[in-house]
């Protein structure tokens, strides 16, 4: 006769062992794929890097026959790398010539003789003044996080504060206060957004940081970051 009630506590049912194995695997598989991506990637773009530049390199600077040379290798070596190496030091040579008076010579010189070749002249001047947009303000990033109503009244949107409005922009809106550049991303994908400009009075700057505002943004609203003075309300638990 079997008791109604046991003491004896209830043996919890076991875990199939393929099931563990599984999820050792997935969780293996999240650590080590975006470092193995990444690794993968930057040895890729060397290697087309060095796949590029070695070529133009005479034969016995060839980092491979020079090493030889100078050890008395007799082994082929295989060195990756050392056509980035050329790529730095060829590219700042270039930059540091252009900042002389000799090189802004020979350069105003070429942009005149692109100048008179259609097709030449608009790709030139599109790529240049692509890499001057994007090199010459490297060193600049958004400077706020904000909040704007967008897209009416009553609607409210996470944006970055980009710099003032000014010259055209701003003689055209006909705004007499500042006017700021504000840039409102789309989730999840923040690269992609709106350019807007709104009057500073409507625009409400937030404490927390341009890479909190990123998670919120990316996160479609599910990571919030943490409030450090006081506003808001905490999770229940």
């Amino acid at each position: 006769m079997s008791e109604p009630f046991s003491n004896k506590p209830e043996t919890p049912p076991r875990r199939p062992l393929f099931a563990g194995l599984r999820n050792s695997f997935l969780t293996g598989i999240v650590v080590i794929a975006p470092v193995g991506l990444t690794v993968w990637l930057v040895w890729t773009v060397i290697g087309w890097v060095d796949g590029v530049v070695l070529p133009f390199v005479p034969g016995p600077y060839q980092p491979e026959n020079f090493l030889k040379t100078v050890f008395r290798a007799e082994t082929d070596l295989q060195l990756r790398g050392i056509g980035v190496f050329f790529f730095l030091f060829f590219t700042t040579f270039i930059g540091w010539l252009a900042k002389g008076l000799l090189g802004r010579s020979l350069i105003r010189t070429g942009e005149r003789f692109v100048s008179r070749m259609p097709i030449v002249r608009s790709i030139y001047s599109g790529v240049k003044q692509i890499a001057e947009t994007v090199f010459s303000q490297a060193d600049r990033s958004f400077e706020k996080a904000c909040l704007i109503e967008y897209p009416r009244k009553g609607i409210w949107a996470v944006g970055f504060i980009s710099t003032p409005a000014r010259d055209e922009v701003k003689a055209r809106a006909g705004q007499e206060g500042e006017l700021l550049s504000v840039f409102v991303p789309t989730t999840p994908n923040p690269t992609s957004g709106f350019l807007l400009f709104f009057p500073k009075e409507d625009v409400i700057e937030l404490d927390m940081s341009i890479e909190d505002a990123a998670k919120l943004v990316i996160s479609a609203g599910l990571v919030y970051p943490e409030d450090q003075n006081g506003h808001g309300e905490k999770n229940a638990s």
